[in-house]
């Protein structure tokens, strides 16, 4: 028996698997990429982190394009140096030639050396793999801190008026001070500077405010609708085409079209506003904090009750009629029969409807884009926009996969949240059944 049920668990086990798998690779894989991506400093527009470093590196091409000429630059400044001068330059030029002379012990970075300065000799471009050495973290460190000691001590002698040709002297010492390539893992702290930024704070309040009054607008007017499309009428089909044509529109092209009409001098939306009082100004829809969060959520609610109206539909129509018919003849109202009969058989479907609903609203990003880009003052910035903003616009990839990361773990709480209900939902009405 007990080998029987072993064996159907195994099939079972083995049945699901490629399921999830198939998860694993289409939704978590993408979140473990990001989360690896957010413990480093990594951004595009730097190129010291441009890529992922976990050990000490250096960048020979920007090293033999400085150092051979700040010896000889050295050497010219030596040669007419005089008194502590000279001295100190001559301690500079030492240290530093002791330095490539350490740097050059390593066997694979001399070789790497060494063909990187025949390629810049023969004024060829080395390839990367040959170009980036990687350092121990005591030479590393050393050459960082000889660096920076050498442009103090000639940036010194420049202004004590002893160098023929300061420019030359301290631009190619600095040059020198970008050579080393530092490890960019920093661990969690993108999730600390961001749950410390007032910035996510106020991003995530505007997603949760645009998020809960929007469905909540756009269930009490599905359900209205869909009520409605639920009757026998002449011309229902037509009716319920008609509906759906707001949710088939593409949101970029909805949110364009709803720019135009809420547009400050010729929007006409926004004329009408003015006239019933809604609005003090034309302009106030897309200029003010206020104005903004109200444009784009009358957008959204224009675009996506019907999505809400037809999932919502289809759950009214398992619900058989003659329940209708029986709560009828024992007296009930039209209200009543929706208190009592509709609401309770139609919970299900409320709770899938809002589930939808809510993991796409929570996720907004083009129709907000689009339409008001976050502002004004990030007014409406949702936290979507706020990610694409920081790894896009400012190419900084650790911070903004760090915030891609913050917004799946927001959907899966509202995910599980709703699951939850569903599941407990879903299991009475199976004990129902059975009693």
């Amino acid at each position: 028996m007990r080998n029987e049920k072993r064996m159907e668990r195994i099939l079972g086990y083995s049945l699901v698997a490629p399921a999830l798998l198939l998860i694993l690779a289409i939704a978590i894989w993408p979140v473990i990429q990001s989360f690896y991506y957010s413990l480093f400093d990594y951004r595009l527009n730097d190129p010291r982190k441009s890529s992922i470093h976990l050990n000490y590196s250096l960048d020979l091409e920007g090293y033999l394009q400085n150092y051979p000429f700040l010896q000889s630059a050295l050497k010219q400044e030596l040669a007419t140096a005089e008194g502590t001068v000279k001295e100190t330059l001559a301690e500079v030029e030492q240290k530093l030639t002791d330095m490539d002379a350490a740097i050059r012990k390593d066997e694979q970075v001399a070789k790497q050396y060494d063909q990187v300065n025949e390629a810049l000799d023969n004024f060829e471009t080395p390839s990367e793999e040959v170009k980036i050495a990687e350092l121990d973290e005591q030479t590393a460190k050393q050459l960082i801190s000889t660096v920076d000691s050498a442009v103090q001590t000639l940036k010194q002698i420049h202004q004590d008026g002893g160098l023929k040709q300061p420019d030359k002297v301290v631009g190619l010492a600095e040059g020198l001070t970008g050579v080393v390539i530092e490890p960019n893992f920093v661990g969690l702290k993108h999730y600390k500077d961001n749950f410390s930024d007032p910035r996510l704070w106020k991003a995530l309040w505007n997603t949760t405010f645009f998020t809960v009054v929007s469905v909540a607008v756009e269930l009490v007017l599905g359900l209205a609708i869909a009520l409605l499309i639920n009757k026998a009428f002449f011309g229902r089909g037509l009716v319920r085409a008609t509906i759906l044509v707001p949710w088939a529109i593409p949101t970029a092209v909805s949110a364009l079209m709803w720019k135009f009409l809420y547009d400050g001098q010729n929007g006409i939306v926004a004329k009408y506003f003015e006239n019933i009082g809604l609005v003090d100004r034309m302009g106030d829809l897309l200029t003010t904090e206020a104005g903004a969060m109200f444009a784009v959520i009358f957008a959204d609610v224009w675009k996506t009750t019907p999505y809400m109206a037809l999932l919502l539909l289809a759950g009214l129509q398992t619900i058989p009629s003659s329940l209708y018919e029986a709560a009828s003849i024992d007296g009930a109202t039209k209200w009543q029969q929706f208190v009592k009969v509709t609401l309770p058989l139609l919970k299900s479907s409320i709770l899938v409807a809002l589930l939808f609903r809510t993991l796409d609203a929570f996720r907004v990003f083009d129709l907000i884009f689009v339409l008001t880009g976050g502002g004004p003052a990030n007014s409406t910035e949702t936290i979507s926009i706020l990610a694409y903003k920081v790894m896009f616009s400012q190419t900084n990839f650790g911070n903004g996969s760090a915030l891609a990361v913050i917004v799946f773990i927001c959907v899966a709480i509202i995910s599980m949240i709703y699951i939850k209900w569903l599941g407990k939902d879903l299991l009475s009405d199976s004990a129902s059944a059975k009693r």
